[in-house]
């Protein structure tokens, strides 16, 4: 499991509540976190917000 997937996974509900502040256009169904498809997860926040994966980790990691 990455440090990302750590993160994601141990502070999911916190992260996913600045996500959505940051992109509004988010969804509670866009962000649903599976264990072990953390690239999935950054793949549906791509695509929905127009960031790239990089952008996306970097804002999860700064939160």
């Amino acid at each position: 499991m990455s440090a990302f997937e750590d993160k994601v996974k141990g502070n999911w509900n916190e992260i996913k509540g600045k996500l959505k502040q940051q992109y509004g256009d988010l969804t509670d169904d866009d962000l649903m976190y599976d264990e072990g498809k953390a690239d999935e997860l950054l793949g549906k926040i791509q695509k929905k917000t127009g960031k790239s994966k990089d952008e996306v980790k970097s804002f999860i990691d700064n939160i």
